[in-house]
């Protein structure tokens, strides 16, 4: 990643002014702030960074949209990230900026928590599961209990609510994004469907349909296409990013991504609010999804 300066902010300052008078933020290659163990009322703490763009501090009268992140200790610092390989996205979107291919924007990093399968699990899908997998994902995933619902609320209610006090954001709807891979591509479209109101757009990098590894069948992604059919916004449509690999995990997804991309030609959803892109060869790692982050940024902020 490029030089910024890292500051750390507890808790108790969240609704300060962070980037305001007294706090010394370098802005020449943009800068994270760190919100360190931002605490919540429906799940457990933990950090939060925040990428300014350049010039943050110069245009006191700028306002800037907003894109949160789910997995945030990759994005930024290959030292923080959990494989040792950040996605790079404040390069990517210094990329674009100088291109003019996208504003210059606010990037929330979340990070996640030992109990990130649980929170970035779409409930209400898995309530449209039948009990052979419901028994299934207590076995193999552990999961008891999806805590996604709690998950969004303390995006929505709690760390948003934060950021537009802390910062010059542009809160609409219309420009305020989500986005992340994985299970974080998952939980990204559940955001966009639970609280269509708040997102505009949500980036789904190799979505991890089948959510099983040991069954590589159907049953989640006809669970999470019932639930998409009743909730696809038909009038203020968002944008919505689909991508994957054909390389280690990705290569299970294409199956379930034909079948969700007949889902959304069926709702309506055209070039202009939807895109699905294939890459040949690319694997399951943050690796992969650095070389091509511009693409789901460009799609999400750009014109």
């Amino acid at each position: 990643m490029r030089t910024f300066l890292l500051l750390i902010f507890p808790a108790c300052l969240l609704l300060a002014h962070c980037a305001g008078p007294g706090a010394s933020v370098r802005t020449g290659e943009g800068a994270v702030i760190r919100w360190a163990d931002f605490s919540s009322r429906y799940v457990p703490a933990r950090h939060i960074d925040i990428w300014l763009p350049p010039g943050y501090n110069s245009g006191a009268e700028t306002r800037y949209p907003v894109l949160y992140m789910h997995d945030g200790q990759n994005l930024f610092d290959n030292a923080k990230a959990g494989y040792g390989v950040e996605w790079g996205v404040d390069e990517a979107m210094l990329r674009l900026m100088a291109a003019g291919e996208a504003p210059p924007a606010i990037v929330v990093g979340i990070w996640n928590t030992p109990r990130r399968f649980m929170e970035y699990a779409p409930n209400k899908p898995l309530t449209y599961t039948p009990d052979t997998f419901r028994v299934r994902r207590q076995e193999e995933f552990r999961l008891e209990q999806a805590y996604s619902d709690e998950y969004l609320r303390f995006i929505v209610q709690e760390l948003k609510p934060a950021v537009d006090s802390a910062f010059r954001t542009r809160p609409d709807r219309s420009h305020t994004f989500v986005m992340g891979s994985s299970m974080g591509g998952l939980i990204s479209l559940y955001a966009l469907l639970e609280y269509p109101d708040v997102f505009g757009g949500a980036g789904c990098v190799s979505t991890h349909w089948p959510l099983s590894l040991r069954y590589n069948d159907q049953v989640f992604t006809t669970a999470m296409m019932r639930y998409m059919a009743e909730r696809l916004p038909q009038r203020r449509r968002p944008r919505v990013y689909f991508d994957y690999g054909t390389a280690t995990l990705d290569a299970l997804y294409e199956p379930s991504q034909l079948r969700v991309d007949s889902l959304m030609r069926a709702a309506g959803y055209g070039e202009k609010h939807w895109t699905t892109r294939k890459f040949p060869g690319a694997e399951h790692n943050e690796k992969a999804w650095q070389q091509r982050v511009d693409i789901p940024l460009r799609f999400l902020l750009g014109k």
